[in-house]
């Protein structure tokens, strides 16, 4: 491997040539990127130097990053998060400007892990850490038109004192996101390590199809652009005609959980109003996820909205419920709007199972058509 064909190099390029219009990256470390990947292949180490970003300034402190550097990766750079004084739903604020979607400049690319969403779907980065509290993977992930996991709440140390935020990977596919479950959740020893989960990844764990799913349009409340609705109820009869999925006969109702997501964010999580709607929606959730079934929604009930905000509407409709849960959740490419906006579709699973919903995760995504390459992306290496 030389300088100028490792896989390191070409990410490095490539952001030397994306990053300017898109504004990923609020920091790169190019030299220290290549140093890690000339260790790692002689050293011999599984990533074998794979390129990653991580998620904000302290994103290479983070668990995850610590875990892939130690398995031979190279953190390329960090990648862009909401700046002071920006709202929390809306978008990344890169080193030269605010984060742009890679299919349209004039949309928000989500947050908060905004900038590792455009940095993976543009091939900046081959896979990237993420952190979700609300949706903050998931949500981007979907906008940008990339894979996007929340790990089991607990699973993974998190700095987050409310419980709600989780660990998360984006990358261009759900098989692409496998060094992360393999040498992130493995194990391995010390007194920080997650519980070793039954790995290694490859062969994928077997699954039987169709996989039983519930498939629900709002989860009982949500209001969902009807042109969203149709991308994703489109992907879900595919699936079915696929034999991928088969679709059980009940619905997921659940109860709207903004009030008790605010409470437990704001510090009180007893309160009594919020209890009732976690108990609830766990009751419900867990009874609708035994025996191994999928729950199937879209991410995000509205398109990427436009770079001055969201206004009064709740991106995180869809993705905050299973960050109160703590059930696994990731976001698959689903298709298109006819403005050229990507959908996301959202899969949850029962607490603990993130590796089966990876795997599921990959037969869905064989299921369905391949991403295409974003327009910023296409243009520029061109």
């Amino acid at each position: 491997m030389t300088r100028t064909t490792s896989a390191v190099a070409r990410a490095l390029e490539r952001i030397g040539r994306l990053d300017p219009a898109l504004h990923a990256f609020i920091e790169v470390w190019p030299d220290e990127a290549l140093a890690r990947e000339r260790e790692a292949v002689a050293r011999r180490l599984p990533l074998d130097g794979l390129p990653f970003a991580v998620k904000g300034p302290s994103g290479i402190r983070s668990f995850a990053a610590r875990r892939l550097i130690a398995a031979g990766g190279s953190p390329v750079g960090a990648t862009s998060v909401p700046g002071p004084g920006t709202h929390w739903q809306t978008w990344g604020l890169g080193a030269h400007g605010r984060t742009v979607n890679p299919w349209r400049a004039d949309r928000t690319p989500g947050g908060s892990s905004a900038g590792s969403a455009v940095a993976v779907a543009t091939g900046m980065a081959e896979l990237a850490t993420g952190s979700d509290g609300a949706g903050s993977v998931r949500i981007p992930a979907a906008w940008c038109g990339v894979f996007g996991l929340k790990t089991t709440n607990g699973l993974l140390p998190s700095p987050d004192r409310s419980g709600l935020a989780s660990a998360g990977v984006l990358a261009r596919s759900a098989a692409a996101a496998e060094p992360y479950l393999r040498h992130v959740l493995g194990g391995g020893g010390g007194p920080d390590v997650a519980p070793a989960l039954p790995l290694p990844l490859s062969p994928p764990v077997p699954l039987s199809l169709p996989l039983p799913a519930v498939y629900s349009e709002d989860l009982g409340f949500a209001e969902v652009d009807p042109e969203v609705a149709a991308v994703v109820r489109a992907a879900v009869d595919r699936l079915v005609a696929a034999g991928t999925v088969r679709l059980l006969g009940c619905d997921a109702a659940l109860l709207d959980p903004v009030g008790a997501w605010t409470a437990v964010r704001g510090g009180s999580p007893d309160d009594p109003e919020a209890v009732r709607v976690r108990r609830t929606n766990d009751e419900r959730l867990d009874a609708l996820l035994a025996g191994g079934a999928l729950l199937l929604t879209p991410v995000t009930p509205n398109r990427p909205h436009g770079h001055e905000g969201p206004g009064d509407l709740y991106s995180t409709a869809l993705t905050w419920a299973f960050n109160l849960s703590g059930h696994p959740a990731a976001s698959l490419p689903a298709g298109f709007t006819g403005d050229g906006c990507p959908v996301g579709i959202q899969l949850a699973a029962a607490r603990g199972a993130d590796v089966r919903l990876l795997a599921a995760a990959r037969a869905v995504e064989d299921a369905l058509p391949a991403a295409p390459v974003p327009p910023a992306a296409g243009r520029a290496a061109g």
